[in-house]
């Protein structure tokens, strides 16, 4: 997990230095190994322009768009799109206990009705650093974050929202969404692979199956593309069959991975979590 944390203002104002340029595209350069990235929208900020919440969000995406095509060069070696690049930008309004009233739908159609131009703008700029660009969701996953509830002379820290979904959503929605993509021939062959170069580990984990010993195991363990995606799409009394399986088998990987994904279903039946159905 790479936390990329800067001043407000970094992308907003011109580099003073030739090493402040090529920290800002280390700093940038260190999130390309990732498979997810949430973009923060701060809730306090929401809250200070209340009802004219288009002003801080238009300059959010304007600003990281701005400073991505700032570093585009710095970015793209001989011209060659990335191959390895963040391809899903999840939504993620944080401080969410400032606004007790915003749902993630309600989150999600505040971003759509107030900047809408501007994040489809920073999806393109996005989308011109990266190989195979019809794989890649930007602002079409949303989530709600606060790391407790906040009251005067009163903090909760064990009244969290989101937090527990993070590490759900890093280990299992790239699985998800990159076997979709491929699904869908917006993938390349080689592209996938890459992406994905351990799937079939990780469906056998998702389905609780164990690789068999020895020469009949050589047979046995050929995991095809149907398995992989019958894992992709497990969901509902499945998962939780599944789930319920390992934990008394003692699987912890299948149990730890079945387990994520049923935290996802769970946040998006209380309306914190909002997947793409793309």
């Amino acid at each position: 997990m790479v936390w990329h944390d800067y001043p407000g203002e970094w992308f907003e104002q011109s580099v003073q230095s030739p090493e402040e340029a090529q920290r800002r595209a280390d700093t940038f350069r260190s999130l390309l190994s990732s498979d997810v990235a949430l973009l923060l929208v701060d809730g306090q900020k929401l809250l200070d322009n209340a009802g004219e919440e288009d002003r801080y969000l238009k300059s959010l995406f304007s600003n990281l768009r701005n400073g991505i095509l700032s570093l585009r060069d710095e970015l793209i070696e001989d011209g060659k799109p990335l191959a390895q690049f963040p391809r899903i930008w999840v939504m993620a309004l944080s401080k969410a206990d400032l606004l007790p009233d915003m749902d993630v739908y309600r989150f999600r159609d505040l971003l759509v009705a107030k900047a809408c131009d501007e994040l489809e703008q920073l999806r393109e700029a996005i989308a011109g650093l990266v190989e195979g660009r019809e794989a890649l969701s930007v602002g079409e996953d949303f989530v709600l974050l606060s790391s407790a509830k906040f009251e005067p002379g009163r903090i909760t820290v064990a009244e969290r929202v989101g937090l527990d979904l993070i590490l759900p959503l890093a280990a299992v929605l790239p699985f998800e969404r990159h076997h979709r993509w491929h699904e869908l021939t917006q993938l390349p062959a080689r592209l996938f692979e890459g992406l994905l170069g351990r799937a079939d580990d990780l469906a056998l984990a998702l389905l609780a199956k164990t690789k068999l010993p020895g020469p009949l195991g050589l047979l046995m363990n050929i995991v095809g593309p149907d398995l992989v995606s019958n894992a992709a799409k497990l969901a509902g009394d499945k998962l939780r069959a599944v789930n319920a399986e390992a934990l008394s088998k003692k699987e912890f990987l299948s149990a730890t991975l079945t387990g994520f994904r049923i935290d996802l279903e769970k946040g998006e039946e209380n309306q914190i979590l909002l997947r793409s159905v793309r």
